[in-house]
């Protein structure tokens, strides 16, 4: 495996039916090295920090694997970046992933925190009213990360895998939870239990006590 794409984020405008608004989800590849800290990219715009962001989703991956589906699915090419991640992997299928993978690309190290639950501003991007609904269905949501080890990346530098030894959930079973909770105590608390991301952490802490 390697890295395919280091992808940032310019502040670009997406327009809704009454107003235009403001995002980060135009990511453009670069040849550079990048440095990754705690938070992220250096140079990644963040505008909506209420949903994106922060220590537990600094880092976006996608995989060529899952992109070579849905090149295959719309029947037409799509580069680096258009689906918002910051960084593009080779033979990577993020529904394979569970919580707490850790990803060791280049100097830096990532640990898989969170699936990616699509927003309009996604379909707006691919030019789609209908993509938050395909997305769903595909179950190709990719990975969101924190960053244990910081450092510089780059282009064409090796990635491997280390799986997560201790209690976790997959991957695509955090994102069909997501759609379809199961709010016994029980479930609830095997997400608690795996080092999921601090926004997914909250909303389960309060189910769990209504559970």
């Amino acid at each position: 495996m390697k890295l395919i794409s280091v992808n940032i984020g310019e502040e670009g405008i997406v327009k809704r039916k009454l107003y235009r608004d403001k995002t980060g989800i135009f990511k453009i590849p670069t040849d550079d090295a990048v440095q990754i800290n705690k938070l992220g990219l250096a140079g990644d715009v963040i505008i909506h920090e209420k949903h994106h962001g922060g220590a537990d989703q600094a880092v976006y991956i996608y995989g060529d694997t899952d992109y070579d589906w849905w090149r295959n699915e719309l029947g037409r090419e799509l580069a680096p970046g258009i689906f918002g991640e910051n960084l593009t992997i080779s033979n990577l299928e993020s529904a394979k992933f569970s919580i707490g993978d850790i990803l060791h690309i280049g100097e830096i190290s990532l640990q898989a925190t969170a699936p990616r639950f699509p927003c309009k501003t996604f379909s707006i991007r691919m030019e789609d009213t209908q993509f938050v609904k395909k997305f769903r269905a595909a179950e190709r949501p990719g990975l969101y990360c924190r960053v244990l080890k910081e450092g510089k990346v780059q282009a064409g530098d090796p990635v491997s895998i280390e799986k997560y030894e201790g209690v976790t959930v997959s991957i695509i079973d955090c994102y069909r939870d997501h759609y379809a909770p199961d709010l016994r105590a029980k479930s609830i608390q095997r997400f608690l239990d795996a080092p999921i991301a601090l926004r997914l952490r909250k909303n389960k802490e309060k189910e769990l006590q209504k559970a």
